[in-house]
């Protein structure tokens, strides 16, 4: 029986209870099929670029004298097609001799090059060992004004540094120039052989005569834009070499010829290479005269000599040729300095045009071509403008 209550008693209240919360049984939200290839397309982007740059950095000494073996064979491309085609009564040079006499004319050239580099290492080598106890006089003395406690203090930092072992070290890295020379000579000679067998070539890669075409005149763009800027450069630089030289001697200072050669090599590097053949070149007058005025002279002759040319004729001659973002220059020196070394930086802008017109060409690429030109406008030309949408290969266009 259920227990009975008394009148004045109250009912017991019970406690409330919090409501019930439906269970909820649905799955995690997944990404979508797009989302899901979206992010499977980025990470298989960033692998590629891992192993890519892994790859870059391994095989540095290899990629490197084929890239210059490359360029050096794009600059004689033309020259050898208009030789071929000239007569002489009724004798035609034909396209292998041409092909032979530049290949000669190369690995002279190169070799050439490579032993004047070698003589003016070894000499400014053995001079610098010679040189290194004034130096240190020198350079201390031009913070003699903050006393001779700091001069002195400044004097024994100097000496601390094993500058013998930075010596014997770039002394053996201009060594590796002659192996280089040689492995740049073998791939010329190689790609001089399979010269007449490109457009046959890619006709067969692409199984297409019009996508062939289109690719090859990209190509042709790529190439004629990078000969006129290195015909430029050189012509450039040889003349602001031979000028610096002109100065030395005229002020009757070592290493005249060194620093011609320095300057030539230097004045490759857009905007910083002029500043630091100009300011080594000062410091190699002050070492040896111990004038800050007279320093200060050559440096001022030789920045103006620089000014001039690098920025007032270099331009000139270049014109529209080299439309590129001067700070996507700098960029690219740094990205191919840190991943080739010196030789990268020096590549970094040949490169940078290959890049910039073939993503022109590309319309999911084309961003990145907008980023690299100077103004926004890849195409230089409107005669190089090439049709950005290849037509469909026949299998594309069947299915």
């Amino acid at each position: 029986m259920p227990p009975v209550r008394h009148p004045s008693e109250k009912p017991e209240m019970s406690a409330p209870t919090a409501p019930q919360q439906p269970h909820d049984n649905r799955a995690p939200a997944q990404l979508s099929p797009f989302e899901r290839s979206r992010l499977q397309l980025w990470l298989l982007g960033i692998i590629a670029f891992a192993v890519i740059l892994f790859l870059l950095v391994q095989a540095r000494f290899i990629l490197i004298s084929l890239v210059i073996a490359i360029i050096l064979f794009s600059l004689t491309t033309d020259a050898i097609g208009s030789i071929s085609r000239l007569r002489i009564g009724n004798w035609r040079i034909t396209n292998w001799l041409a092909s032979m006499a530049a290949f000669v004319l190369i690995s002279s050239v190169l070799l050439a090059l490579s032993g004047i580099v070698l003589v003016q290492v070894n000499t400014v080598v053995t001079t610098t060992i010679a040189y290194t106890d004034q130096a240190v006089s020198a350079i201390a003395a031009l913070f003699a004004w903050m006393g001779p406690d700091t001069e002195a203090s400044i004097a024994a930092s100097i000496r601390s540094i094993e500058l013998s072992g930075y010596i014997r070290t770039a002394a053996g890295q201009a060594g590796n120039v002659l192996s280089a020379t040689t492995l740049v000579i073998l791939f010329v000679g190689f790609l001089f052989a399979e010269r007449i067998w490109f457009d046959t070539k890619l006709e067969s890669l692409m199984q297409d005569k019009t996508r062939a075409r289109q690719i090859s005149l990209i190509i042709r763009s790529i190439i004629r834009r990078v000969n006129h800027y290195l015909l430029v450069k050189t012509g450039v630089s040889a003349v602001t070499g031979l000028s610096v030289y002109l100065v030395m001697v005229f002020f009757g200072l070592e290493f005249a010829a060194a620093m011609g050669i320095v300057t030539f090599i230097l004045n490759y590097l857009p905007s910083v290479g002029s500043i630091i053949a100009t300011g080594l070149i000062a410091l190699v007058a002050y070492l040896q005269v111990t004038d800050p005025a007279f320093a200060l002279l050559i440096f001022v002759i030789v920045g103006l000599l620089q000014f001039v040319l690098g920025s007032v004729i270099d331009p000139m001659l270049m014109g529209r040729t080299l439309r590129v973002s001067s700070f996507g220059i700098i960029i690219a020196m740094a990205f191919w300095g840190a991943v080739w070394g010196v030789p990268g930086m020096f590549l970094a802008v040949p490169i940078m045009v290959a890049i910039m017109i073939i993503c022109s060409h590309i319309p999911s690429a084309r961003a990145v071509a907008i980023l690299l030109s100077r103004d926004g406008l890849p195409e230089m030309d409107p005669s190089e403008q090439i049709t950005a949408d290849f037509p469909p290969r026949p299998a594309e266009a069947a299915e």
